[in-house]
């Protein structure tokens, strides 16, 4: 799972992880798509769903990258999939369907591997608009998001699955520090103004059931 067609959105920003700024570039293009969509922050929650499975390597690129958001402080609420609860085709449509009951108009960023030419290999993007899982491997799964960043892991057009599994982990792990670090940065304000609001909304609430 996780490897997708372009589905005819907008490219934001396209960088090499072999860019010495490629995390900083890809952080301000994140940041300028986000403010764009993103009209009250503070009344939309700003969720990860970082697509894939640790059973693959070249596929575990969303897991990784979500276990890395973790570490860089970002709540754990806020990311769905990662190296111990990966989110793959197996489970995406629940996923989706808890999150969608758990948070009110979130805000979705999808992450996820994909194969492309041998130029590219390395290449991570940022585009505006839904994912488009499985798309590359023929299968049919929910479109996941309002933006979505990807990664080229390796060479497509034969036996995917098979490359996949001979993707180099060093590669893969590069991409996943890239994006993360560039999606903790690029996030951060968005992600302390609705948690700034959901307080203020809970203090509110509580002083209204203190005057009944």
């Amino acid at each position: 799972m996780g490897l997708f067609g372009s589905g005819g959105h907008d490219t934001v920003s396209r960088t090499h992880i072999d860019n010495p700024d490629a995390t900083m570039v890809l952080a301000t293009a994140l940041r300028s798509l986000i403010s764009r969509d993103l009209l009250e922050p503070a009344r939309r929650p700003l969720l990860f769903f970082c697509i894939g499975t640790d059973r693959s390597t070249g596929d575990s690129l969303g897991p990784l990258t979500g276990t890395r958001l973790l570490n860089l402080g970002v709540d754990e609420g806020r990311v769905w999939g990662t190296l111990d609860t990966p989110v793959h085709a197996a489970n995406l449509q629940v996923a989706l369907e808890k999150a969608q009951t758990a948070f009110r108009n979130p805000y979705i960023v999808a992450i996820d591997a994909c194969l492309g030419r041998l130029e590219n290999v390395g290449t991570v993007t940022a585009n505006r608009g839904p994912l488009r899982p499985g798309t590359g491997v023929s299968k049919t799964l929910p479109q996941v998001g309002h933006a979505h960043v990807t990664g080229i892991v390796n060479v497509g057009g034969y036996m995917e699955y098979m490359v996949l599994q001979n993707t180099r982990l060093c590669l893969v792990m590069r991409m996943a520090e890239v994006i993360a670090t560039a999606l903790a940065s690029a996030t951060r304000d968005f992600i302390e103004a609705s948690v700034a609001f959901g307080i203020a909304e809970r203090l509110a609430a509580t002083r209204w059931d203190s005057r009944d």
